[in-house]
């Protein structure tokens, strides 16, 4: 099976070098293609506060590609675990996905806090965070998990 996306947009500012901490009050423009939208899109998005963000880590080399296990960010204090347990980049698909503050709306641009995609990076979808989607129950992750998102945001 084969599947083919097309881009809704593309991030504009915010960071041009991908960076792995300190992304909490990164600021950044997705601008949705106008070839294929308009205003109406993004209608009512301002009303939530934040969003989902789908987006392509497109500067991910075919060599640079992970698939089975690995020490997250190269620490060897941290066990080896599999890329489907962690969130680095270098994922088999480059997909990338991030909750960020939702900061304006206007016409066909959105701005964002928080977002740790680069500028130039194609956008797939986005969606509005509802708290009906939250996980339910208890939520759990390993020590180093935690440890690799302190400086995170």
């Amino acid at each position: 099976m084969s599947i083919t996306m097309t881009p809704i947009g593309v991030v504009r500012g915010g960071r041009d070098v991908p960076e792995d901490d300190d992304w909490g009050q990164s600021r950044a423009r997705i601008d949705l293609d106008p070839a294929r939208f308009d205003a109406e899109a993004l209608a009512g998005l301002d009303a939530f506060s934040h969003v989902e963000v789908v987006y392509v880590f497109d500067r991910v080399t075919d060599d640079q590609i992970v698939t089975g296990a690995r020490h997250p960010r190269g620490n060897t204090a941290w066990p080896k675990v599999g890329i489907f347990a962690q969130r680095g980049k270098n994922r088999p698909n480059r997909i990338g996905v991030t909750v960020c503050d939702i900061v304006s709306v206007d016409g066909l641009s959105l701005e964002v806090r928080g977002l740790d995609a680069i500028d130039g990076t194609p956008v797939l979808d986005l969606k509005p965070v509802m708290a009906g989607f939250a996980p339910r129950g208890e939520h759990r992750e390993p020590d180093w998990a935690r440890e690799i998102m302190k400086d995170y945001w």
